[in-house]
C-alpha cells in the first residue's frame, strides 16, 4: 500500500463534500461555489481519524456578535490544518481557538461524519485521490 500524502487527504476530503455532508441545520446555505460551507465539525473528526492530533474549536464572530463554531486540526509541534477556513466571508472573523476532547460517541452529525469518512476513505483506497497528483 502507497502511503498518503497530506495533498491527497486534501483531496480526497475536498472531493467528498457535498450538501449531504454539511450541518443539516444550515443545509440550504451550501453551494457547489462554497462546498466548505458548514463542513468544518465532520472535516476536522476526519482528518482526527486520519492525522490523530487535537481538535480545536474558535468562535466565529460578525461584528463582534458569536455567530457559530468553527472546527479545525492541531497536530504535534503545533502545526495546525484547517481546510474549511474559507468558508467565511470576510465579515465572518474566527477568533480564540481551543482544544476539545474527542467525545468517546460521536451523536450530532454522526450521519453526515460516517459519509464523509467513508467517501473520503474510498478515495483515499481506489487511489482516487492521488490520481491528480
Amino acid at each position: 500500500m502507497t502511503p498518503w500524502l497530506l495533498t491527497d487527504i486534501e483531496r480526497a476530503v475536498r472531493s467528498s463534500w457535498d450538501a449531504d455532508t454539511c450541518t443539516p441545520e444550515y443545509r440550504s446555505r451550501w453551494t457547489p461555489d462554497n462546498p466548505a460551507r458548514d463542513q468544518c465539525g465532520v472535516t476536522a473528526m476526519v482528518l482526527n481519524d486520519l492525522l490523530g492530533g487535537e481538535l480545536i474549536r474558535g468562535e466565529v464572530r460578525v461584528d463582534g456578535v458569536q455567530t457559530d463554531f468553527h472546527w479545525w486540526n492541531r497536530l504535534g509541534e503545533g502545526v495546525e490544518i484547517d481546510l474549511t477556513r474559507e468558508q467565511f466571508s470576510p465579515e465572518e472573523i474566527v477568533t480564540g481557538g481551543r482544544v476539545i476532547p474527542r467525545p468517546p460517541e460521536i451523536k450530532r452529525l454522526r450521519e453526515e461524519y460516517e459519509l464523509l469518512r467513508e467517501r473520503v476513505l474510498e478515495k483515499l483506497r481506489t487511489g482516487t485521490a492521488a490520481a491528480a497528483r
